[in-house]
């Protein structure tokens, strides 16, 4: 998916790699901690300088919610859908929310693993991780 980047601001990183089905986050380039969401400069050292780095799409459901209200512009869900809050290992429990599939088997701790989808939300299309649980 094409994805315009012109203010994004410091998030542009993110979500060009989300087109590309890819998960990449910001490390400080001074202290070597994650950040996110993604900072102008490291609360820790104070360095404005930052590498991204590709993360593996893995992690354990930290929290979770099931909707089940009609969000004008979210439509498309349909409903109920879960949200969850997912800690990411490989980027020292940096956390993300996304939908949580099937849904189901929400539980905090349930190992997750991620992919890149397309939703609708106010009549465009917004890339977004989808979770499922895995063995």
């Amino acid at each position: 998916m094409e994805i315009a980047l012109k203010g994004l601001g410091n998030d542009a990183n993110y979500w060009q790699a989300l087109g590309e089905g890819r998960l990449s986050l910001p490390k400080c380039a001074g202290c070597k901690r994650w950040c996110w969401p993604a900072p102008f400069r490291c609360s820790d050292c104070g360095s404005w300088d930052f590498d991204w780095q590709d993360v593996e799409m893995a992690g354990e459901v930290y929290a979770w919610t099931r909707v089940r209200h009609p969000f004008g512009g979210a439509e498309a869900l349909g409903l109920p859908y879960v949200v969850a809050s997912i800690a990411l290992p490989a980027a020292n429990g940096i956390r993300l929310f996304g939908l949580l599939e099937p849904g189901d088997d929400a539980a905090i701790g349930l190992k997750v693993a991620g992919k890149v989808r397309t939703n609708r939300a106010f009549e465009r299309d917004v890339l977004a991780i989808s979770w499922r649980p895995v063995a």
